[in-house]
């Protein structure tokens, strides 16, 4: 049987479906972001899982047909108890009948674990995922620092040791660009802007423990949106960020001396990877920009390493 694995992910904004072929490490992602009302910084969870019942029938369907061996779904935001949202429950529904009628393995991870395992595919670094290492999550709804290392399960053991106290990295950057009135998800359209703008250093916001508060910056980033050009406030957006997410590892290096990983849709910013290459060089990776935000890549390569151990 061809070493090809199915993948599905129902996060909070995207459809995804992908097949990774395990042999040959090719792979194909079919992804789509959600309707968010225009303005709006979010969605009921009511409505994520509506749009994904709707769409993705579509995204399986834009995959290459073929046999596989396995399936995985991603069914929580993270793999600690008392982690639900409803939004999973639109792919995990979909997984447990495909797997039934196929009468093949089905296994169950996190949305976190897919993109760390995503991560590590595009960087190249495979091997990571039966190691240890410190991963960066940083999303729309997630900006964790992570001390990882392979469990007894075969999945990504994932300890939070760092990050943000209460908004999260991606949060800040969607209301940044709320106000200056660009399409939600704001990351990628708010880096363009800032990529256009003259060097800001940001607001360094006080990192202890490798852990941080972001709430403040929002205040931050307003009062620079009132002062400045909707570029310069993009750029302060995010080197604000930078600042926070490089300082963390610094601190958690000095007990952990381990390479860093990448993951999650703010990690696509060019300003911010260019910031965090020049501290860490050769000690960081990070998975190419189609593989950073939301995806069902991650979740297939999990499959794949599950079904042969």
């Amino acid at each position: 049987m061809p070493e090809r694995f199915l993948g599905i992910d129902t996060s909070n904004y995207r459809t995804s479906a992908a097949i990774y072929n395990a042999e040959t490490g090719e792979w194909v992602n079919r992804g789509g972001l959600l309707t968010v009302p225009e303005g709006a910084i979010g969605l009921r969870q009511s409505d994520a899982l509506f749009q994904h019942t709707v769409r993705l029938h579509e995204k399986i369907e834009a995959l290459p047909q073929g046999e596989v061996r396995a399936i995985g779904v991603s069914t929580r935001p993270r793999a600690v108890e008392g982690s639900y949202m409803p939004c999973f429950l639109a792919g995990e529904s979909v997984a447990r009948s495909a797997a039934h009628l196929l009468s093949v393995p089905l296994f169950t991870v996190s949305h976190q674990q897919g993109h760390i395992a995503a991560a590590a595919l595009s960087a190249g670094k495979l091997d990571l995922l039966d190691g240890e290492f410190l991963a960066w999550h940083l999303s729309g709804g997630t900006s964790e620092l992570l001390h990882v290392k392979c469990g007894a399960d075969g999945l990504p053991d994932c300890t939070c040791i760092g990050g943000t106290t209460d908004l999260a990295a991606g949060q800040l950057l969607d209301r940044a660009g709320n106000l200056l009135g660009l399409p939600f998800p704001s990351g990628g359209a708010l880096d363009a802007l800032a990529l256009t703008a003259e060097p800001e250093k940001g607001f360094t916001p006080k990192v202890n423990e490798c852990k941080f508060s972001l709430s403040g910056m929002q205040n931050q980033v307003e009062n620079k949106f009132k002062s400045a050009e909707p570029k310069q406030m993009a750029r302060f957006a995010l080197e604000t960020v930078a600042n926070a997410v490089i300082k963390a590892p610094e601190q958690a290096r000095e007990q952990y001396h381990c390479p860093i990983l990448c993951a999650g849709g703010v990690m696509a910013s060019q300003i911010i990877r260019a910031r965090m290459n020049k501290r860490f060089g050769g000690e960081i990776s990070f998975a190419e920009p189609t593989l950073s935000g939301d995806n069902a890549v991650g979740v297939a390569v999990l499959a794949a390493k599950l079904c042969n151990r």
